[in-house]
């Protein structure tokens, strides 16, 4: 099932909905500057495996509307809130990969875990800022040759070969964004961060992150670890910054067992 959320006036958000009738729900959070499709290879698994799957593109990504404005971590944590409200989801596992598990993490803060009872961090922008020169370079490589920084972006995401066709693929997908949305998000992660979110986070969280991740380094992974409860840390040992490509029999397993 595909549909559009209302999630402020004149504002909607695109979802994907597998297996409805599956007996457990994740909610994947995409990163920047992707959509859902960059969960390809778990939509393609996992329903056969009895779980309902669902995929939201933030504002201004992936097949959702593109306003110029409503891109801090509050408002887009406030969407995913929408989102959750309107399909009346309960005891879900949410997981956020990237700039998506910063999402995440504000969400679980701000709204008090409000329908989720799981949390997965995948590579997760946390607990501190993009640094900012490298924001900067996004930022300005974006507004000014956007398809040649996403081609970057895809040489420092994998840690394994890649095809010239995936790679064409996950560049595809970064193109799908607008151009000030890819920007604007860049500077709420240069500008916010989530390190005083994580205390507040109550439920059960697996720590998912690549040891070769060139983006989020393994250390923040830790710091992560140290400072949500009631969390634990399971390093990719063949991953980059992608683990739900790079080792994606390997993720999958690990998601399926922590959602049991």
């Amino acid at each position: 099932m595909e549909y559009f959320i209302t999630v402020e006036p004149g504002v909607r958000v695109f979802v994907q909905d597998l297996n409805p009738t599956g007996n457990k729900t994740i909610l994947f959070i995409h990163g920047w500057p992707l959509s859902h499709k960059q969960f390809e290879y778990q939509f393609d698994i996992l329903p056969s495996l009895g779980v309902r799957c669902i995929g939201m593109d933030w504002r201004g990504f992936g097949n959702s509307d593109k306003p110029f404005t409503g891109y801090s971590l509050d408002r887009l944590s406030d969407d995913i809130r929408v989102v959750i409200e309107t399909l009346k989801l309960q005891n879900i596992t949410l997981a956020g990969h990237s700039a998506g598990g910063a999402l995440a993490i504000r969400y679980l803060a701000r709204h008090q875990s409000f329908g989720v009872s799981k949390l997965v961090l995948i590579d997760a922008q946390s607990p501190g800022s993009v640094p900012q020169q490298d924001a900067n370079r996004f930022i300005a490589g974006t507004l000014s040759d956007r398809p040649q920084m996403l081609a970057g972006l895809t040489d420092s995401f994998f840690f394994k070969y890649i095809t010239e066709p995936f790679s064409n693929w996950f560049f595809q997908i970064g193109l799908q964004a607008a151009g000030w949305s890819t920007a604007a998000v860049m500077v709420t992660l240069r500008d916010e961060n989530v390190r005083n979110d994580l205390g507040k986070i109550n439920v059960p969280t697996l720590i998912i992150n690549g040891v070769h991740d060139k983006v989020v380094p393994f250390p923040n992974a830790q710091e992560t670890n140290k400072l949500i409860r009631n969390s634990y840390l399971v390093p990719f040992q063949y991953s980059g910054h992608v683990p739900f490509l790079d080792e994606r029999d390997n993720f999958n397993q690990t998601l399926m067992q922590f959602i049991q």
